[in-house]
């Protein structure tokens, strides 16, 4: 019997979130369990894992026709399984775990696919989103961080140990600010949510300009947007500075792998009212003329809630 359904496990530093999943991309069932209470307990996490999706296809009706798993998580190495010094999950924060393996012997042998979560975002486009037909993208994703996905010839580019495609740590201000992964100047020290809070902090410290963002506490890129929504300068052009990083960046991941189109995805691709102009003004400014307004900018056409679920199910279709 052909089996018609998958599950999608996305894994984050708090919570997990788990679906069963049609090939429409229909999401049948889901729950959500925490990743932080398990402590170093690797064992202990992936066995509650186990039994939460066993659980979901049981309630759902699906035993016996779910073609595999597939799972988006923080440092997931495609190739081997494992993973590896993932700071935000303290039971995978030191040594390799090997999650592919482990979660499949706790699910009674299905087969279970690994890859990171921008990875998944990217396969999750191609399969369900607004990458269907493309064979040649490239998924970047706005959110805490900045995260990647290279899609060549229908293929995402994984590199000789699973870890290619980390364009948030390409360099756009040598020297600049600081990095969590431990460099200076990364285009996700500028261009990821926290990065576009930590501009607004440095401009509010280098002039005395009225400012509608001068009345929080602690900014947030949200706060960036509704300030900017209101017509404040200062927001406006803190948005501009972000979209000009990232478009000279786009510039240059399109001179590697000659895109059919670039996706945006997460938070911070919500603010596309503001990002948009001064993203594609940069990148057709700086990319050779042979692909000057010819890569198309499309923003994620996956329901927000639905979509690490379903980026991570489309893995387990292969």
């Amino acid at each position: 019997m052909e089996k018609k359904y998958v599950v999608g496990i996305d894994i984050g530093g708090q919570t997990s979130k788990i679906g069963v999943v049609n090939a429409e991309g229909e999401i049948l069932s889901r729950v959500v369990i925490r990743s932080d209470v398990y402590g170093e307990d690797a064992n202990a996490f992936i066995a509650a894992l186990a039994e939460a999706v066993k659980q979901l296809i049981k309630e759902c009706g699906k035993e016996g026709e779910i073609k595999g798993v597939g799972v988006g998580a923080p440092n997931g190495n495609y190739y081997t399984g494992e993973i590896a010094k993932a700071p935000n999950l303290k039971w995978a924060a030191k040594e390799p775990v090997p999650f592919a393996k482990l979660l499949s012997e706790g699910l009674d042998g299905l087969p279970v696919t690994l890859t990171n979560d921008a990875n998944a975002a990217a396969v999750g486009e191609m399969t369900y989103g607004a990458a269907r037909g493309m064979k040649d993208f490239i998924m970047i994703t706005l959110g805490t961080g900045v995260g990647s996905g290279i899609v060549i010839d229908g293929k995402v580019v994984y590199g000789h140990d699973g870890f290619a495609g980390e364009l948030g740590h390409t360099t756009v201000h040598p020297g600049g600010r600081m990095c969590g992964c431990g460099k200076a100047g990364c285009l996700e020290a500028y261009c990821s949510a926290t990065g576009v809070a930590r501009t607004a902090e440095e401009w509010l410290t280098k002039t005395d300009e009225p400012s509608l963002l001068r009345s929080y506490e602690k900014i947030t890129a949200k706060d960036v947007n509704d300030c900017a929504m209101q017509g404040d300068q200062m927001a406006i052009r803190i948005f501009n500075f972000t979209g000009r990083l990232l478009g000279e960046s786009l510039a240059n991941f399109i001179a590697f792998s000659a895109p059919e189109a670039i996706v945006l995805f997460g938070g911070l691709a919500r603010n596309k009212n503001f990002l948009t102009e001064p993203i594609l003004r940069a990148m057709n400014a700086n990319v050779l003329p042979r692909w000057k307004d010819k890569v198309k900018l499309v923003y994620t056409e996956l329901k927000e809630s639905d979509a690490a679920i379903l980026g991570a199910s489309a893995l387990a279709w292969d």
